[in-house]
C-alpha cells in the first residue's frame, strides 16, 4: 500500500518546518506591570517606542518564545499572567 503524500528526500536541515513557515519573528516585552507578554517583531518595534522595558529576542517560533518566557519568570525577571 503506498502513501498519497509525496516523501520528502531532503536532508533535515534543508525541509520545510511548519512552524517557521511563516518566518515571523518573536519577541518578548516586559510591560510597566512585570507581565510579560510575546509580540511579533511589528508589534515589538512599536513597543520600543513606548519605554525603557526590557524586551528579549527575537525568536524563530512563538513556542520558542513562550519558552523562554517560562524561563523568565522563573528567574524572577517577569510575573505571570
Amino acid at each position: 500500500m503506498a502513501s498519497s503524500e509525496p516523501i520528502d528526500l531532503k536532508p533535515p536541515s534543508e525541509q520545510a518546518d511548519p512552524e517557521q513557515a511563516n518566518s515571523e519573528q518573536w519577541y518578548i516585552v516586559k510591560q510597566e506591570s512585570g507581565v510579560c507578554q510575546i509580540v511579533p517583531i511589528a508589534a515589538a518595534s512599536e513597543a520600543s517606542g513606548l519605554g525603557d522595558g526590557e524586551k528579549w529576542g527575537p525568536f524563530k517560533s512563538q513556542g520558542e518564545a513562550i519558552a523562554r518566557r517560562v524561563g523568565l519568570i522563573r528567574a524572577g525577571k517577569c510575573q505571570p499572567l
